[in-house]
């Protein structure tokens, strides 16, 4: 998924969660996996993992170096939940269309893509062994295309999945701009079980990715249930 590197700004901005979860291992893993997870969007993911409808797959739009896909593999495992992990990212950065170089760097744009790639696959096989994500190299207007389809694909690790169906969770994390956004919302509202939940990252209502008009189109539904702003919006499906 085309990344918004807007965040990588402001990354540095102590948002105040009013929840959060402490655990040892986690703090391991971020110390060890490259990413920009929030803290209260970790509770989050607790919760909607605790409270998961079915075992319909839980869906990841965006993944950079899979910290937050495995936060939600281990989650899933400490709760013994045995829901899939299908996910979808291209690994195509905002600024680095035209090619060139990072920055003033001797690296390029296509270098830098190859290693956060690789990262993730080197991430991901250690960390959520025991519940590899099935990642496909996609952004997700495609991605949601191919569910739509029911296609059969092949991920980045070279295995094959048919798509489509419920999902029980999705966490967005995608392109932040509002018709990104907005589109991604629609497409996992076609899909997602009754009593699903959506996270959706950089929501919070001070942040400046743009996300502060969905958050209102959302909740003003009437389907879907605000279930805690921490700072980042989770939504729990009604109707």
């Amino acid at each position: 998924m085309i990344a918004n590197f807007r965040k990588l700004f402001h990354a540095g901005i102590q948002y105040v969660s009013t929840k959060t979860i402490d655990d040892e291992y986690i703090a391991w893993l971020t110390l060890a996996n490259a990413g920009m997870l929030t803290k209260g969007n970790v509770y989050s993911m607790r919760y909607a993992i605790e409270n998961l409808p079915s075992t319909n797959p839980v869906l990841e739009i965006g993944s950079f170096c899979g910290l937050s896909t495995n936060v939600i593999s281990y989650l899933l495992a400490v709760h013994k939940k045995e829901n899939k992990i299908i996910n979808c990212d291209k690994w195509l950065f905002e600024g680095a269309e035209d090619g060139g170089n990072v920055g003033n760097s001797h690296i390029s744009h296509d270098q830098y893509r190859e290693y956060v790639k690789s990262s993730y696959m080197r991430n991901v096989e250690l960390f959520s062994q025991q519940n590899k994500p099935y990642t496909i190299e996609e952004i997700s207007d495609d991605f949601f295309a191919l569910w739509q389809k029911s296609e059969e694909v092949c991920d980045v690790f070279g295995r094959k999945i048919e798509l489509g169906g419920k999902i029980s969770f999705c966490y967005i994390d995608g392109n932040h701009t509002y018709e990104f956004a907005r589109r991604d919302f629609d497409n996992v509202d076609q899909h997602l079980d009754l009593g699903g939940f959506i996270l959706f990252d950089d929501s919070s209502d001070t942040n400046p990715c743009g996300l502060t008009r969905l958050m209102k189109e959302v909740r003003n539904m009437g389907n879907y249930e605000l279930v805690m702003k921490n700072p980042n919006y989770l939504f729990k499906k009604i109707v």
